[in-house]
C-alpha cells in the first residue's frame, strides 16, 4: 500500500515539475530583442508589433548599404535613399506603440538560458525573451587606394542593386579570376557588353582550373562575349568623375568614370566597376552567443532562420541563405519575427494551461490529503530530491 501511494504521489511531483519546467516564461523587459536597424530589423519589428510584441531594436547607425546613392528593386521604394527608408520605416513601426528604437550599439549580448537574453550598450542593459540578429556583413576589401572611397559610387557588388544605372557602359571586373565568370554572366548581354577582367595577378592556373571546374566552358564564353583580361598588378583606382553630380535624371543612369592604374605605369579608363570580394560578419554579437556559422554566415537552418541557439534567429545578409539584396532581408525579417512569435505564443499557451491543470488537480490532490499526512515530510524530501536531480 505504501509502495502504491508512493508511486501515485511521485508521479504527481514528476508531471508537475515537468510541466512546471516547460512552462516556464521568463520575466524581462521585452519580448524581441532585435540587433540592427537595416531593413531586415525593421521588417522582424515591423511584423512583431503587428501582433503588439514588445521589441527593443538596436541599431547603430552602421550599414553595408550607407555608401550607396540610392536603393533598387525594392517594391515602393525603387530609387530612395536608404536613411530615407529607414526614417519612413521607423515612423510606420511607431505608429504601434510597441517598439523602442535604441540607437546605441550593442557591445555585449548574453544568453541567460531559462531566463532569455540580455543586452549591453554603454548606457544600460536590457533583456528579452527572444534575439533576432540583423547584425549584417562587411566587405573584406583589398587596401587597394580609392577603392574603399568609391564602394557603391560606381564600385558596386550587386548588378540588381546598381547595375541598371550604369548600363551600356565600359565595365570592369575586379576580384579573384576564379569570381569573374558570375559576374560576366549577370552582366552580359543586357547591361554591359563592354567587359574587361582586372584579376591583379590572380590569372594563374590554379585561378584557371577553379573556373574550369566550376564553369566549363567559361573560356568560350569569354571569346564569344569578347570578354577580355587584363592580369596587371592594380597600384590604385582613381575618380575622374563623380556619378553623383553627372547623371541622367530622366533615364537615371549615373556616369561615373576610374582611372585604374597598374604597377607598369599603364592605366586605363573604365565606366564602373562590379567587385567580387569576401564577406565578414559586421559584428561579435553572433560569437559572443556561440552561434554556429556555416562559413561567413549565420547558420540559420533551423525553422524559421532559428540559428544554432534556441532562440536566436539569423536574417539579413549575414544569415545563411546566401542572398544579399533589400527585398531578402525585408522577407527574412518577416520570417523570423512571425517564427518568434508564435514560439512565444506557444510558450505562453503551456503556461496558461499548465496552470489551470495545476489548478484542477488540487481538487484531485485533496482525495489524497490523509494519505500524504500519514507520509509526514516524505513528500517533501522526495520533492527536494527531484529537485537538485533535475538542476
Amino acid at each position: 500500500m505504501m509502495f502504491a501511494c508512493d508511486s501515485k504521489v511521485l508521479f504527481y511531483i514528476i508531471f508537475t515539475l515537468v510541466s512546471v519546467c516547460f512552462a516556464y516564461v521568463p520575466q524581462t523587459d521585452y519580448d524581441v530583442i532585435i540587433i540592427g536597424g537595416g531593413p531586415s530589423g525593421l521588417s522582424a519589428a515591423s511584423a512583431l508589433s503587428r501582433v503588439l510584441r514588445k521589441v527593443v531594436l538596436f541599431d547603430s547607425g552602421k550599414y553595408r548599404n550607407r555608401v550607396t546613392r540610392h536603393m533598387h528593386d525594392v517594391i515602393g521604394n525603387d530609387h530612395v535613399e536608404p536613411p530615407v527608408f529607414r526614417a519612413a520605416a521607423r515612423k510606420q513601426i511607431a505608429f504601434y506603440n510597441v517598439t523602442t528604437f535604441v540607437d546605441q550599439e550593442v557591445i555585449k549580448l548574453e544568453n541567460l538560458d531559462k531566463d532569455g537574453f540580455r543586452a549591453t550598450t554603454s548606457n544600460g542593459s536590457y533583456t528579452a525573451r527572444k534575439v533576432i540578429l540583423g547584425s549584417g556583413v562587411k566587405d573584406d576589401l583589398p587596401d587597394t587606394p580609392g577603392l574603399q572611397e568609391a564602394f557603391g559610387k560606381g564600385i558596386f557588388w550587386c548588378p540588381w542593386c546598381d547595375g541598371f544605372e550604369h548600363r551600356n557602359q565600359s565595365m570592369g571586373v575586379l576580384g579573384e579570376l576564379s569570381d569573374a565568370f558570375s559576374s560576366v554572366k549577370e552582366l552580359h548581354p543586357t547591361l554591359n557588353k563592354d567587359l574587361r577582367v582586372y584579376s591583379n595577378g590572380t590569372n594563374t592556373t590554379a585561378q584557371r582550373a577553379k573556373l574550369d571546374e566550376k564553369y566549363k566552358g567559361w573560356k568560350k564564353v569569354f571569346q564569344t562575349y569578347n570578354v577580355t583580361i587584363n592580369n596587371k598588378p592594380i597600384l590604385n583606382i582613381t575618380r575622374v568623375q563623380d556619378g553623383a553630380t553627372n547623371f541622367n535624371g530622366a533615364t537615371r543612369q549615373e556616369f561615373d568614370l576610374f582611372r585604374i592604374y597598374f604597377r607598369d605605369n599603364s592605366s586605363e579608363l573604365r565606366g564602373a566597376f562590379i567587385a567580387n570580394y569576401n564577406t565578414s560578419q559586421a559584428s561579435d554579437l553572433p560569437a559572443q552567443l556561440g552561434v554556429g556559422m556555416l562559413g561567413s554566415k549565420m547558420n540559420t537552418t533551423g525553422r524559421g532562420l532559428e540559428t544554432t541557439v534556441a532562440g536566436v534567429y539569423g536574417v539579413g545578409d549575414a544569415n545563411s541563405e546566401n542572398t544579399t539584396n533589400v527585398p531578402h532581408a525585408m522577407s527574412s525579417g518577416k520570417k523570423a519575427a512571425v517564427f518568434a512569435h508564435v514560439k512565444m505564443a506557444g510558450e505562453e499557451l503551456d503556461r496558461d494551461i499548465g496552470a489551470s491543470k495545476r489548478a484542477a488537480d488540487l481538487d484531485e490532490r485533496s482525495l489524497h490529503k490523509n494519505a500524504e499526512k500519514d507520509m509526514g515530510n516524505e513528500i517533501m524530501d522526495l520533492y527536494r530530491k527531484l529537485r537538485r536531480n533535475i538542476k
